[in-house]
């Protein structure tokens, strides 16, 4: 057999687990089976899907479902290789990979994006604010 690959389909997204053991304010740290308990954990992004698939309008007919795949077009992701995300961790599916630890999971899962400042997309969706600026 050749050499395998993964290959992350649909709005899906690849996460390598950050598993860097933490500590408490005080110093001591954390056992495994009490950050297996958060809701939210964070990793960073391996690799996306395309994203999800929308069918070409001017394709389709009475019955598209018996399209032969010309026309298929992706809403992209936001989520990028390299971006650490936090997502919910009832969303995600573990396994390994050639001993590596994965979590897969759709994009609607991914709370937040973290990525560095000098790869932000310049558009107006993305607005640059401090903690300062939230009111909380």
């Amino acid at each position: 057999m050749g050499e395998k690959k993964l290959i992350v389909i649909g709005d899906r997204v690849l996460i390598r687990p950050d598993e860097k053991e933490e500590r408490t304010e005080v110093g001591l740290y954390l056992p495994q089976t009490v950050k297996e308990k958060e809701a939210v954990i964070g990793g960073y992004i391996v690799k996306t899907g395309p994203g999800i698939p929308l069918a070409d309008p001017s394709s389709l007919r009475d019955e598209p479902w018996k399209s032969n795949g010309q026309g298929l077009r992706y809403l992209p992701m936001e989520a990028r290789p390299g971006d650490y995300a936090l997502f919910l961790r009832k969303a995600a599916v573990e396994f390994t990979f050639e001993g590596q630890k994965y979590l897969i999971l759709p994009q609607s899962a991914i709370l937040v994006l973290i990525r560095e400042k000098d790869e932000e997309p310049q558009d107006a969706d993305h607005l640059d604010f401090t903690e300062d600026d939230l009111d909380f």
